[in-house]
């Protein structure tokens, strides 16, 4: 992912616990991961919307005109 090992996580978690607590980091895992889950899903959404626009630009360029 970012290069980042067991003993580094080890040690990113050690720091968090020193800095924040045991109390408060369960709170501050739940907050982080609800922003990564709000995130992909803000990222899924505007690519299916580019998908269905492009769709859809695809559709009007080849449908026939209904003057013709």
């Amino acid at each position: 992912m970012f290069g980042l090992g067991v003993p580094e996580l080890v040690l990113i978690l050690i720091i968090g616990l020193v800095v924040f607590g045991p109390g408060k980091l369960p709170e501050i895992g739940k907050a982080m991961g609800k922003s990564m889950r709000e995130f992909k899903t803000a990222v899924n959404g505007i690519s299916e919307e580019s998908e269905v626009k492009t769709a859809d630009s695809k559709m009007t360029a080849t449908a026939p005109k209904a003057n013709e």
